[in-house]
């Protein structure tokens, strides 16, 4: 059982999905920036294609994304996409060779199937690949049979289905009603289609919901054979993301009830088989999650957890991040301006950060706790840290051991409180973050 601490649970974090996190992106970092680290990218890398659209906009969603109502703009967003991938390609060291590509929005099947090939011709044709795999996020509400077969004639392996709840009353209270029946058609199509790793995304904490509709949705996702599984906790930040506000706040579960729900589910999956990754995501043992977990060489970027070794990840598309070893770099958020960014034959980079050293150590301290439950800090490091690690020391929450820091298996839905007190910008920082669990 975890032991429940609110006191140490009161301050919001980041997800810690890069560091330093995008609150600290400035536009003091851009174009310029992007183009020397491109250039000097050698060895494996990976892509990432956001596609910032949705046939429908969920209430609860913090992506940036727009209603695909419309074909007039997707095909000038398609077009502009096009065309970075084009100048990306002649940017990239010569040496680069691309070994994963991820799309991901939005709803990358707000497109229509022949939208999709032809983006993955486009990447065969100006980017280095070499045997990569592909990845896709899906909406359960928009796979057709088309698409199904576009993606087994591009080789997709790895798909992640938007599930959030079974429950139907929680649909319709998210702004995101699928029925169960839409949901096992999605898995089967997928599973037809060539994908071997498949994600279910799920939510707890969302307006009224109880225990019982939780363990529906967990005991459906097992049953249905996913084999990974990411169980978030909603963040509800309506001063951040305006269409939240639809969302009745007054029947959201409170911290303890979150804190229930996050132990249960990981007590849920781990009974059932499955490797916890952190405490919030899980995967069958032989899916390459659960083996990195094994291997330690699970890592953490813009996509979460992940089994990517690469230390490159190239954005391409509105919003889309890139992370290089010492600079990470975002595209143009709005997509009128990214496409006119384009149209003048210049990548569109503009904000980002330099990784510093010690953005570089704090990070790679961050990221093990994140990923491993431990650390080697340093014992000058942890000595100096003594009084806010105390909290959690004293609790048996972790433990240090000379230079190493350790998170106990009780102190798993602490780990990003604990990360956060190696985050040189927490203290610095006026942003509000989502709850730690």
């Amino acid at each position: 059982m975890w032991p429940y601490y609110p006191e140490l649970l009161s301050v919001p974090v980041p997800r810690y999905t890069s560091y330093p996190t995008a609150v600290e992106f400035s536009d003091r970092v851009g174009l310029a920036e992007q183009e020397a680290a491109l250039a000097q990218v050698s060895g494996d890398i990976s892509l990432y294609i956001h596609i910032p659209f949705c046939e429908q906009i969920c209430w609860y969603c913090g992506c940036n994304t727009a209603a695909a109502n419309k074909r007039s703009r997707l095909e000038a967003y398609l077009d502009a996409l096009h065309h970075e991938i084009a100048l990306t390609g002649v940017k990239l060291g010569k040496d680069a060779r691309v070994r994963r590509i991820a799309f991901g929005g939005g709803s990358p099947n707000a497109l229509q199937p022949t939208d999709f090939v032809r983006l993955a011709d486009a990447l065969t044709l100006h980017m280095p690949l070499e045997s990569p795999e592909w990845s896709v996020e899906i909406d359960p509400r928009h796979l057709t049979s088309a698409w199904g077969t576009v993606m087994a004639v591009v080789g997709v392996t790895r798909a992640s289905l938007g599930v959030q709840t079974f429950a139907p009353n929680l649909q319709a209270a998210i702004g995101r009603v699928q029925p169960a029946e839409q949901i096992e058609q999605a898995t089967v199509l997928l599973r037809r289609a060539g994908v071997t790793s498949l994600n279910f995304d799920l939510m707890y904490g969302l307006p009224g919901q109880t225990m019982d509709d939780l363990k529906d949705s967990l005991d459906r996702t097992v049953a249905l054979g996913a084999d990974r599984v990411a169980l978030f906790g909603y963040a509800h930040v309506p001063h951040m993301i305006p269409r939240q506000r639809r969302i009745d706040a007054t029947v959201l579960p409170d911290q303890a009830e979150r804190f229930a729900m996050a132990q249960f589910g990981f007590e849920h999956f781990t009974k059932a088989g499955y490797v916890q990754v952190g405490f919030d995501h899980f995967a069958l043992p032989g899916d390459p999650m659960a083996k990195a977990v094994q291997d330690g060489s699970l890592k953490r970027n813009f996509q979460g957890f992940t089994d990517d070794r690469s230390d490159v990840l190239v954005g391409l598309g509105s919003t889309a991040i890139s992370c290089f070893p010492q600079v990470i770099v975002q595209n143009e958020k709005n997509a009128g301006r990214y496409g006119m960014m384009i149209s003048q034959d210049r990548l569109p980079g503009m904000l980002g950060v330099i990784r510093s050293e010690d953005d570089r150590r704090r990070g790679a301290v961050i990221e093990a706790l994140l990923c491993h439950g431990r650390a080697e800090v340093g014992a000058a490091w942890l000595a100096s840290l003594a009084p806010q690690l105390a909290p959690f020391i004293d609790r048996g929450l972790a433990s240090i051991d000379g230079a190493w820091l350790t998170i106990a298996a009780g102190g798993l839905p602490y780990a990003r409180t604990i990360a956060a007190l190696f985050d040189g910008y927490r203290g610095q920082s006026q942003h509000r973050f989502s709850s730690a669990v």
